[in-house]
C-alpha cells in the first residue's frame, strides 16, 4: 500500500498519496516555465487535461478555484472524493 501523506490535494481534498503529479497552473507550452506548480492525485491531474486543452487552461482555469466551478470538474471531484486516497483509474485521461 502505498504512503499517504500528511498534505491535502487542492482539487478533490483528499490526502495526497502516491500516484501523484505536479500541475503546472500556467501550462508549460504556454509560457508556464518557472511558474507556480500544485500537487495533485495523478487521476485528478489527468481530469484536468482531459476536459481542457492548454490555451483553456491558461486562459480561464489557472487557479483551483476556476477548475472547481467548471461542471465536469465538480461532478468529477463528487466522484473521486469517495474514493481511497491511493484510487487510480486509467480511464480518466481519455482526450475529448
Amino acid at each position: 500500500m502505498s504512503e499517504v501523506l500528511d498534505i491535502f490535494c487542492p482539487l478533490c481534498d483528499r490526502p495526497l498519496a502516491h500516484p501523484y503529479n505536479r500541475h503546472h497552473l500556467l501550462p508549460l507550452s504556454k509560457g508556464g516555465k518557472g511558474t507556480t506548480t500544485i500537487l495533485l492525485h495523478k487521476i485528478c491531474h489527468d481530469k484536468i487535461h482531459s476536459v481542457f486543452t492548454e490555451m483553456e487552461l491558461k486562459r480561464h482555469y489557472n487557479t483551483i478555484a476556476l477548475l472547481k466551478e467548471n461542471e465536469e470538474i465538480a461532478n468529477f471531484i463528487k466522484w473521486v472524493s469517495k474514493k481511497e486516497p491511493q484510487f487510480y483509474d486509467k480511464s480518466v485521461r481519455k482526450k475529448r
